[in-house]
């Protein structure tokens, strides 16, 4: 008889649910996964905009949307939107191919931050500041536990980091942490805004994902792991 796993334990795959699709790339999911979509990808871009709104630094790529946003007068929806745009298109040569999901993700985050950030608390004091970092990135990794449970494709950076990684062989790690310092670095140069709360997000977001994805195995697994 197999020992029970430890609750809390972090996940290593993305788990197949009661709601995973059985296809990445169905043009017609059941309606209970669209809806788990659409909620984890709206609970995810408001994560980001509770970020935001802390004013102690955001997530790599949003450093990178506030600077576009500020270069090109646009919200940070608007350039986040765009930037998905730009990505999807670098799929092209990397032979990659959207789903719902991937679609949904552009449109879908970036509706988030724009809908959710001017209704958030902007505190003024550091320590309130961090407690919203830590609260928007755990809504940050409670959405990617729904939308990659979901599995009707990765959203559009996602899908661009495991193509490179495809055709290059080089560790999946690697790229993720190489293209997220550009982004970082063109936002910051562009404007954006680097800080304390970009270094607990980069930190943190790994593990919250991974514990997420494991109590959502918990609770609504079926045995089976999305590969």
């Amino acid at each position: 008889m197999s020992e029970p796993q430890p609750f809390f334990k972090l996940a290593k795959k993305v788990p197949t649910t009661t709601w995973s699709s059985n296809d990445p790339m169905s043009t017609k999911p059941r309606f209970n996964t669209l809806v788990i979509l659409v909620i984890g990808l709206w609970i995810f871009g408001t994560g980001d905009a509770v970020i935001i709104a802390a004013g102690l630094g955001v997530a790599p790529w949003t450093v990178l949307a506030q600077g576009i946003g500020i270069q090109f007068d646009w919200t940070i929806g608007q350039a986040t939107f765009f930037i998905s745009v730009i990505v999807l298109f670098l799929w092209i040569p990397l032979k990659e191919k959207p789903g719902v999901g991937t679609i949904l993700n552009a449109i879908l985050i970036a509706a988030a931050i724009d809908v959710m950030e001017p209704y958030l608390p902007h505190p003024d004091e550091q320590i309130f500041q961090v407690i919203q970092v830590l609260l928007g990135t755990i809504l940050v990794g409670i959405g990617s536990g729904f939308y990659l449970t979901a599995n009707l494709g990765p959203g559009p950076r996602d899908g661009w980091m495991t193509g490179l990684q495809r055709i290059t062989n080089i560790p999946i790690g690697r790229v993720r942490t190489t293209i997220e310092i550009i982004a970082l670095l063109i936002g910051w140069k562009l404007g954006g805004v680097f800080g304390v709360g970009t270094i607990i997000f980069a930190i943190l977001i790994g593990p919250v994902v991974a514990l997420f994805l494991q109590l959502t195995d918990r609770i609504w697994g079926i045995n089976e792991t999305i590969s």
